[in-house]
């Protein structure tokens, strides 16, 4: 269930996307995306939404799988839409917040790889998005789920520890908890012709406690630090490191093993 915050998280103007830290792992990040999009079952496809569509890896992916629909890729970050506009030049980009996002007719496949974690009240906005399906349309959904892991409770514990922690603390108590595969399948399962639910751990082999930190500062480190200056981001992320580097022991090669669990789901009208 979702985390309740203890208290208000600070309000700041969040930097953009950095889509060279993004794909920077591009082929691990697009895997999850291929996984969910060959669940999908088959009908009559005229029009996709891919919601947080980022740099367009994803909605590459869609255009080749449905190539006679119309596709839209949704993402309000500059900086991803004009990496997304020249990767697939043929699709129309539009620049919105997926939290207040609705799509403008009916639609036959909302695709959303990565996006809905990030959201407040995901379970609600899904639930809204389910109605403007057209019958037997499908929402598909990926979520990392990885609250649990050793790689986000080491943010938490640098976030609580530094000088930042009554400014992060906050962030870290209001991030968004995905739920179990069960609450799932019971809040939308009534609501549907069909729910196909499933969760993979993704073992990614990374370069060390430095590759652990690169992954995570084009996602998940986001919101801690976008509230640091300059030289606290340096100084929180060699704290980062050095806990990563406790967490993670070598293997023989030099690598570290990265554990990563996504939470996925197809939900049919």
């Amino acid at each position: 269930m979702s985390a309740a915050p203890c208290e208000e998280a600070p309000r700041v103007a969040a930097r953009d996307w950095n889509s060279d830290l993004y794909l920077k792992f591009e082929q691990e990040r697009t895997r999850a995306a291929r996984d969910l999009l060959a669940r999908i079952p088959w009908c009559e496809t005229r029009l996709v939404f891919d919601l947080g569509c980022g740099p367009g890896n994803s909605t590459e992916l869609l255009t080749r799988s449905f190539p006679g629909a119309e596709v839209v890729g949704v993402d309000k970050s500059d900086n991803m839409l004009a990496v997304a506009r020249a990767r697939v030049p043929a699709v129309r980009f539009v620049k919105d917040d997926v939290a207040q996002w609705r799509p403008p007719a009916p639609a036959d496949l909302i695709f959303a790889n990565a996006t809905l974690h990030f959201l407040p009240d995901h379970r609600k906005l899904i639930k809204s998005l389910l109605e403007s399906l057209r019958p037997g349309g499908r929402i598909a959904v990926q979520m990392p789920n990885n609250t649990h892991e050793l790689s986000h409770a080491a943010m938490r514990m640098v976030a609580a520890d530094g000088p930042w922690a009554d400014r992060l603390v906050p962030v870290a108590k209001s991030l968004t908890v995905i739920g179990q595969a069960d609450e799932y399948y019971d809040l939308f399962a009534p609501l549907c012709h069909s729910v196909d639910i499933w969760q993979t751990i993704y073992i990614h082999p990374l370069d060390g406690p430095d590759g652990v930190v690169e992954w995570f500062e084009g996602s998940g480190l986001r919101p801690f630090l976008d509230l640091l200056s300059p030289e606290e981001n340096w100084d929180f992320l060699s704290r980062y490191r050095e806990r990563l580097a406790q967490a993670y022991p070598r293997q023989p090669d030099g690598k570290v093993l990265l554990r990563y669990p996504r939470l996925f789901f197809v939900l049919q009208k």
